[in-house]
């Protein structure tokens, strides 16, 4: 059986994928197949509506998951694995699966909200790794 942080940053990654799908294929909807399939060369407008907030939720998603897989891997590796790693490995996940549909519609605060729950369980983490 997968320990269930390893799940967790499974998920997270699958996750991460998503995010990518979602603000490609928007910013593609937006400044045309053409564009999407071509060099790029030439400087765009920025994006707009739901494909800019989509484009802004995969680069916040992509700094914060870089600290969790390092941490996560840490903790496995290390044999710290418990109690304060699965609630941490267990907040990131849900506070990021929240905050994706949040950004997207354009929802203030409670998005903030599920940033800060993705945050504390990357605090988790850190705590679940440091601990003696």
């Amino acid at each position: 059986m997968v320990p269930f942080e390893s799940q967790m940053l499974a998920y997270s990654a699958l996750l991460g994928l998503i995010h990518i799908l979602l603000a490609a294929h928007s910013s593609s909807r937006q400044r045309g197949y053409r564009w999407a399939a071509g060099p790029r060369d030439e400087p765009v407008a920025a994006l707009t509506g739901i494909a800019g907030r989509l484009a802004r939720a995969q680069s916040n998603f992509q700094e914060t998951f870089a600290l969790f897989a390092a941490l996560m891997i840490a903790v496995i590796v290390s044999g710290r694995s418990g109690t304060l790693s699965a609630w941490g490995a267990g907040l990131y996940l849900a506070g990021r699966i929240v905050y994706l549909p949040l950004y997207a519609a354009g929802i203030p605060l409670v998005r903030s909200l599920a940033w800060n729950v993705a945050t504390a369980g990357i605090i988790l983490l850190l705590l679940a790794l440091l601990r003696g």
